[in-house]
């Protein structure tokens, strides 16, 4: 029997098992952000309740216990995308903070006045803000990698920028959030090294999806967000080569980041803490650790099986209905539907079928620019996880006759 017939993972999630407004949850939102099994719930509730502690600077055992849950999520996460070692794990905020981080660390100290960094189309603007205000304090410049009607990269103008021969930094998306593009990241690393260029990716619609391998992909710095892996919010991951990081000065400073500070002058820790000022998220990185035995619990395999099953028949559905348009149809996508009917205002459309119990999102996603390029000002999202299934894409698609036949 198909997996979205029969999802044997849907029961994992509380918040499913409720009614509002007397409607069945029908959560189609997963871009945003995941849903969260009751094992990383427990966790979370097992910290707060019976574990309480500050980590790495305690020697009773509540300290050393959760400084050894805390410090086991770092080696699960660099199992999780083959990092070559554990420190170069940084614990953040999520992607955004990552990338801050980066911008302000690296980008700030090694980039100059002239210098050119590359962004594509389809970044959502915490992949294009940052990379901004580095560039205004520096005097370096930005150029955009364009994409066609599909949403994919324009390779060759992609080669062709870095021909230039100024560019020395690069940032894209492993996967749009707006439109389910997957990126050729492993080619457009190895096209950005060989014209001496760094590369850094923007993992947080990724690492639900694919299986990340950092080492295979040879991007120099990797971020994700556990929110969009079955995690809590509040705590990311930047993956940075070792090199790479032992070279970037602190971006923030502050307890545990430190290793003599005296008036006159402060020497730095060494990685990852370096990079982690101040009292870390601790039940939130405990609870990652559990999203990451999540993921591995039901593997890629079938991760990749179930959203492609829901992907096809979706589409299917969804173009069915006339009038109805999906934007970004790249050949290599993942379960992320961008639509809309000419006419119906997307937030009207949200707004109704949210009376059928239904959750999408709308509006520009974060990609103002991506919006322009589509010549919209919005469009609807659903995006689909392991835990949706079919009738989850026929109360969809109901509700969407509905909202046309409303309009007609």
């Amino acid at each position: 029997m198909s997996l979205i017939e029969n999802n044997p993972y849907r029961h994992e999630f509380p918040v499913l098992g409720q009614l509002i407004n007397g409607k069945k949850v029908v959560y189609l939102d997963s871009g945003a952000t995941t849903l969260k099994p009751q094992e990383v719930i427990n966790e979370i509730t097992r910290y707060y309740q019976l574990e309480t502690s500050n980590v790495h600077r305690g020697l009773y055992w509540l300290s050393e216990n959760a400084t050894t849950k805390f410090e086991k999520t770092r080696d699960k996460v660099a199992a999780l995308i083959n990092a070559s070692d554990r420190k170069e794990i940084i614990f953040t905020k999520g992607t955004t903070d990552a990338v801050n981080l980066v911008a302000q660390s690296y980008v700030r100290s090694f980039l100059k006045k002239g210098d050119v960094i590359l962004l594509s189309q389809l970044e959502h603007h915490s992949n294009i803000v940052p990379w901004q205000l580095a560039a205004e304090q520096i005097g370096a410049t930005i150029k955009v990698i364009p994409i066609n009607e599909a949403g994919e990269i324009l390779l060759t103008e992609y080669k062709n920028l870095l021909a230039l021969g100024d560019v020395k930094f690069v940032s894209v998306n492993h996967i749009s959030n707006a439109l389910g593009t997957i990126n050729p990241i492993r080619e457009m690393a190895q096209l950005a090294h060989a014209h001496g260029a760094l590369i850094f990716v923007d993992g947080a619609q990724g690492i639900a999806h694919e299986k990340v391998n950092v080492q295979n992909l040879d991007c120099d710095f990797y971020a994700f967000s556990g929110h969009k892996m079955f995690g809590p919010t509040g705590v990311g991951v930047l993956y940075g080569k070792m090199d790479l990081l032992n070279k970037m000065p602190p971006y923030q400073g502050g307890g545990d980041m430190i290793d003599v500070v005296t008036f006159e002058k402060t020497t730095y820790n060494d990685l990852p803490h370096k990079f982690e000022a101040g009292t870390p998220a601790i039940a939130e990185v405990i609870a990652l650790g559990s999203a990451v035995d999540f993921i591995n619990r039901i593997g890629f395999e079938n991760i990749h099986k179930i959203e492609t099953e829901l992907l096809e028949y979706a589409t299917n559905k969804l173009l069915s209905i006339p009038g109805l348009r999906i934007y970004g149809t790249a050949k290599n996508k993942t379960s992320v539907i961008s639509f809309g009917f000419d006419g119906i205002h997307p937030h009207d459309i949200a707004t109704l079928i949210d009376k059928e119990g239904i959750s999408i999102r709308t509006g520009h996603h974060c990609a103002q620019p991506l919006m322009k390029f589509l010549n919209v000002p919005a469009t609807c999202r659903a995006s689909l996880s392991i835990y949706n299934n079919k009738e989850d894409i026929d109360l969809l698609y109901k509700a969407l006759i509905k909202v046309k036949s409303f309009f007609e």
